[in-house]
């Protein structure tokens, strides 16, 4: 369980390749306060830590991983958004996150403000996954506001602070992000459409 505030950003230092699974390994400042068999959020998506050196920690994304995630499209040198699972004595400063990503989208807007920024992104609403309107969604890891909120697409506005400590910085138009959609939201979705 997570709560979609970013602790850190890592960096993918190796990129490892065994049958159809994906050795990822990422340098952190969080890496001493690992320990093997943790569960760590990797934008948005929460994987085992297998392995540990003194800087970087090593993650294993499955092809089922692969297939309903943007990690297939990491490189060494890319930034990773990353958050350490929910101690249950700790404050929910955003909102209630499994690690388990939904599905894909693509950012169809950037629109750098003063003092904020507005991304846009599109979904496969045909998934059975919805927003509303001041709801919560969390991209690539971080909780965010749902701003607009249509039927295949949505807005979130950045603050100065999330754009800096986040990967969202590095995010243009046309490249693919990691959704979680609200649990709570899902669940009475899934009633909703039930005969």
């Amino acid at each position: 369980m997570f709560t979609g505030i970013i602790e850190t950003l890592g960096e993918v230092e190796n990129i490892v390749t065994e049958g159809t699974n994906v050795h990822f390994t990422v340098n952190s400042s969080i890496c001493a306060d690992l320990k093997i068999d943790q569960s760590v959020a990797h934008n948005g998506v929460c994987l085992t830590i297998v392995a540990l050196n003194d800087n970087s920690h090593t993650v294993t994304a499955i092809q089922e991983t692969l297939n309903k995630t943007s990690l297939g499209n990491l490189k060494i040198g890319s930034k990773v958004n990353l958050e350490r699972c929910m101690q249950m004595n700790a404050r929910l400063d955003g909102h209630i996150v499994q690690g388990h990503v939904d599905q894909i989208a693509k950012c169809i807007l950037v629109n750098e403000l003063d003092g904020s920024w507005e991304y846009r992104f599109k979904y496969d609403s045909n998934l059975g996954n919805v927003t509303v309107e001041k709801g919560s969604i969390c991209v690539n890891g971080i909780s965010l506001t749902v701003v607009n909120s249509q039927k295949d697409e949505f807005s979130v506005f950045i603050i100065p602070y999330t754009f800096e400590h986040t990967n969202l910085h590095e995010v243009k138009v046309g490249d693919t992000v990691n959704l979680e959609f609200d649990i709570i939201g899902k669940y009475v979705a899934r009633l909703m459409n039930k005969e």
